[in-house]
């Protein structure tokens, strides 16, 4: 049996912020270490009565993903964290997830599977939700009354033995909602169960949820 002890730590670092600060996000992070990274655009969710009256709940948001070892993921959020003000509410949050393997990326090369991987003790969890597109509202609204602060929607396309259709003898592929959640972990399964029930995603073609174990946040409050 191959020992994994050699094997590298990598993590993927997740950072979402403002619209128009996910390219300083990565130059930043390329300064301070990663080779690289992939901005998508995505909407957040606040909730606040004064922003509810003027119509303006949802933000505009970047998400940054990026992948590299621990140690350099750790060191580049902590150092935009400090640059951004991840400290200042509504400045920006970040959270990392562990990766058994990477492939693709000549700069994160593991040959094999690091089975050894654990979150580090965080308070946190991710929770992934992958719907149809109109329902991401439902999402965050059922999270939201399960306790959840609010959550970011990425605007995507699946395809799936459910989901796909014909138009004029074509399949086409439905676009989809994928809602990011972060949540105490003691919150989590209200959080999943209220999900689960407000959309029935148990029956067939009405989405995913899936859960991931944080291992550090950055910019989040209580």
């Amino acid at each position: 049996m191959t020992s994994n002890s050699n094997i590298p730590d990598f993590e993927l670092a997740c950072v979402i912020v403002n619209f128009g600060l996910g390219s300083k996000i990565l130059r930043a992070a390329k300064k301070a270490g990663i080779s690289g990274g992939t901005v998508l655009i995505g909407r957040g969710t606040v909730k606040n009565r004064l922003l509810e009256l003027l119509s303006l709940t949802d933000v505009k948001k970047e998400i940054v993903l990026m992948v590299s070892s621990k140690e350099v993921v750790e060191h580049v959020l902590e150092e935009i964290s400090e640059k951004f003000h991840f400290e200042k509410p509504n400045s920006g949050i970040a959270y990392t997830t562990s990766v058994l393997q990477v492939i693709g990326a000549r700069s994160c090369k593991s040959e094999q599977v690091n089975e050894e991987r654990g979150a580090d003790n965080s308070m946190y969890e991710a929770i992934t939700v992958i719907v149809e597109r109109g329902n991401a509202e439902l999402v965050i609204d059922a999270a939201t009354e399960a306790g959840s602060k609010g959550g970011t929607i990425i605007n995507g396309r699946g395809s799936g033995i459910h989901e796909r259709s014909k138009l004029f003898s074509m399949e086409i592929e439905p676009e989809k909602e994928i809602v990011l959640i972060l949540s105490h972990k003691d919150s989590t399964e209200n959080i999943v169960s209220a999900i689960r029930e407000k959309i029935k995603i148990d029956e067939p073609g009405n989405g995913i949820i899936f859960i991931q174990d944080v291992s550090k946040t950055y910019g989040l409050y209580k």
